[in-house]
């Protein structure tokens, strides 16, 4: 599913327009990364949690040459599904509403 079929289908379960279903959920998006960006989580209970990790620096291997090299140390972005959409994905069903 790409963003735009998530705005329509949003659009269609709300009973909203794309045009401002589009402006909340590029909100929604632009929110979560400032605020992961600036090292602090994002936390839906039931859906899960955003956070930054950090990740040492570390020894590398060039596959095609076998040449050892550095890795630096570097920030990258992660999710962790919480237990209500894990167990949704395991059982393969949808959500009570």
């Amino acid at each position: 599913m790409t963003k735009t079929d998530l705005i329509k289908l949003l659009a269609t379960e709300t009973n909203q327009s794309q045009a401002s279903v589009g402006d909340v959920v590029s909100a929604l998006l632009r929110v979560v990364m400032e605020t992961v960006a600036a090292g602090q989580p994002v936390l839906i209970p039931g859906f899960g949690t955003f956070k930054a990790t950090a990740h040492a620096a570390r020894q590398g291997k060039n596959p095609a040459t076998g040449t050892k090299l550095e890795i630096p140390a570097t920030t990258v972005p992660k999710f962790t599904a919480g237990a209500t959409f894990k167990n949704l994905v395991r059982e393969g069903t949808e959500l009570e509403d």
